[in-house]
């Protein structure tokens, strides 16, 4: 059985108490590594706007936030200054720029960024870009919402350049530049792991993943036909679809609108993803404690569970 690797989410947990400032967050990441806890992940919105909540709140509050169904006032740090203050205090954990909503800014500055963090800290940096949801974000931002896939279609291709080595230039629909030099270069030849999610193996995701792509961390259950697809696509090009890395999840299943969900009851979940090849397991802390003071103790007990899916 493949070893199972558990992904800490550090954003979303709004509901514990007290409620976790950005510096806990980074306390969050400490605990995580102490416990053996393969990787953080921080998600993003840089604003958002009165429709946020257009398709209700959660029925519970610890609950994911997903399109549609988030308070305007919900709190998101910066992920990137977050993970370069995580990057410093840590060591080995992977740090997950987790659905980066690359297109709401400019692909030479964001690789800069994503360079400088990926030396900070020594590698480990993971980065999921997309287009999210969220039209009134993107008018906030000057950014035009009917062409976000484009737009990311062309900031990837730019990345790869920036981040292959100086020089580069670049002439696109959406951006043009001559010969310039972006340095330092990140301390992976390359740059940074890239994983692609989303809601269905769409062409255009499969064709991100097969160019791009070292992870698949898709929004919801992914469908066996999409993964064939993509399996397909990745062998045409050569790749390994075996060193594809699928990410999955634990997701609890509350009692009631006020109550946390049990933990054991959201892993049971977790040995037929194993056996469909998602081995990486995303966990948000919030959905099964209440209390900030418990983390610790927590991130342990997820890395006991997770090494006993590895017993034969």
């Amino acid at each position: 059985m493949k070893r199972v690797r558990i992904v800490l989410i550090l954003t979303e947990n709004w509901t514990m108490r007290p409620a976790p400032d950005v510096t806990d967050l980074v306390t969050f990441a400490i605990e995580a590594e102490r416990a053996g806890l393969d990787a953080i992940m921080v998600s993003e919105h840089i604003v958002l706007g009165p429709s946020a909540d257009e398709a209700g709140l959660p029925a519970n509050p610890r609950d994911y936030a997903l399109p549609g169904n988030q308070d305007p006032a919900t709190p998101w740090p910066s992920p990137l200054v977050l993970l370069g203050a995580i990057a410093a205090a840590t060591s080995r954990i992977r740090l997950v720029a987790g659905a980066l909503i690359s297109p709401l800014r400019h692909p030479l500055a964001s690789a800069k960024d994503l360079a400088t963090l990926d030396r900070l800290s020594g590698g480990r940096l993971v980065v999921q870009p997309t287009v999210s949801w969220h039209a009134e974000e993107y008018a906030a931002l000057g950014v035009p919402f009917e062409r976000r896939g484009d737009i990311l279609d062309e900031q990837l291709d730019i990345w790869s350049r920036a981040w292959s080595g100086s020089p580069v230039a670049f002439e696109g629909q959406h951006y043009r530049f001559g010969t310039v030099w972006m340095e330092p270069p990140p301390a992976r030849r390359g740059g940074p792991v890239l994983w692609f999610g989303g809601s269905s193996l769409h062409p255009r995701l499969i064709d991100r993943l097969v160019r791009y792509g070292s992870g698949f961390n898709p929004l919801g259950p992914a469908d066996d036909e999409g993964l064939a697809r993509l399996a397909a696509a990745l062998s045409a090009a050569g790749r390994d679809p075996g060193e594809l890395e699928l990410v999955g999840g634990a997701r609890g299943v509350f009692p009631g609108p006020d109550g946390v969900a049990d933990l054991d009851q959201a892993l049971a979940a977790v040995p037929a993803q194993l056996a469909r090849g998602f081995a990486t397991i995303c966990v948000k802390p919030s959905q099964f404690i209440d209390d900030t003071a418990q983390i610790g103790a927590f991130c342990r007990s997820l890395a006991a569970r997770a090494a006993a899916f590895e017993e034969p």
